[in-house]
């Protein structure tokens, strides 16, 4: 029986020092952050997911963000090199983590790679460019994953950090998109809901088995996935949002078989 696995990590003290590109510097309320990520991880483990926490890292702001450091998929997983210079030594533990259910691969320099600039859907793969992913790191990427029959594709990404903050699944085959900052044109063959023209960051949703994980801070948007049958379980963030983070941020999840590894012997 397969079982979904979730990696994540607590936030750190100096979250307030973390990366940030597209949003000005606000104060973060750590004990509030902590305390939305522990609700979030509570959320994770209520729709039956197995939560493997790594152990907090206080030198590295933006550590709570584990899905920048991997790309999980069935067959393998990717370990990324990080857009951001600061963030590089957060792929160590990941990949450790990931070691005993995964063959591992490696993005190599010059490339640059940030999980949350990654889309999946089936075999098809967009990767996002702007300033924390790169070409290179699609070369590799589509290298790695040619035996496996994935094709990946790049797509232009503006006025945001990632690609999966313009654009993410709510279903097998709909993605929830923000037009402005990815063109659907990139997408053939999906379904798209767009966000709310007042909530440019609503397009980030995570996609938990048939659940989809929302945040409150969209009510126009969440409407228009309801009146499509999609009703979304809300889970605030907004405090890591003030540090350009969002749901599908915080954990990496997978399926797996229980108690066996996808991994070769």
């Amino acid at each position: 029986m397969k079982k979904l696995i979730a990696i994540t990590r607590p936030v750190s003290e100096t979250i307030d020092q973390c990366e940030l590109t597209n949003l000005e510097r606000v104060p973060i309320n750590l004990e509030r952050a902590i305390f939305q990520h522990q609700v979030y991880e509570e959320t994770l483990i209520s729709l039956g997911v197995e939560v493997l926490a790594l152990p907090k890292e206080p030198d590295l702001p933006d550590a709570v963000f584990v899905e920048d450091a991997a790309v999980v998929l069935d067959e393998c997983a990717i370990i990324t090199r990080p857009g951001a210079d600061s963030r590089l030594p957060e792929t160590g533990s990941v990949s450790r983590a990931l070691a005993p259910y995964r063959t591992l691969y490696s993005i190599l320099a010059p490339a640059r790679l940030d999980g949350g600039d990654v889309l999946v859907a089936g075999k098809r793969i967009w990767v996002g460019l702007a300033t924390r992913s790169n070409q290179s790191a699609l070369d590799q990427m589509q290298s790695f994953l040619d035996p496996f029959g994935y094709v990946v594709r790049g797509v232009p990404v503006q006025g945001c950090l990632h690609l999966k903050s313009a654009v993410t699944r709510v279903a097998e085959d709909t993605l929830l998109i923000n037009p402005a900052w990815a063109d659907p044109v990139n997408f053939p063959g999906m379904k798209f809901i767009a966000v709310d023209p007042d909530e440019q960051y609503g397009a980030n949703a995570l996609m938990v088995g048939k659940t989809i994980l929302c945040q409150p801070a969209y009510p126009k948007t969440i409407l228009r996935l309801e009146a499509i049958g999609i009703h979304p379980l809300l889970v605030d963030q907004s405090e890591l949002a003030k540090a350009e983070g969002a749901l599908t941020c915080c954990s990496l999840l997978f399926e797996n078989l229980d108690g066996y590894s996808t991994k070769p012997s």
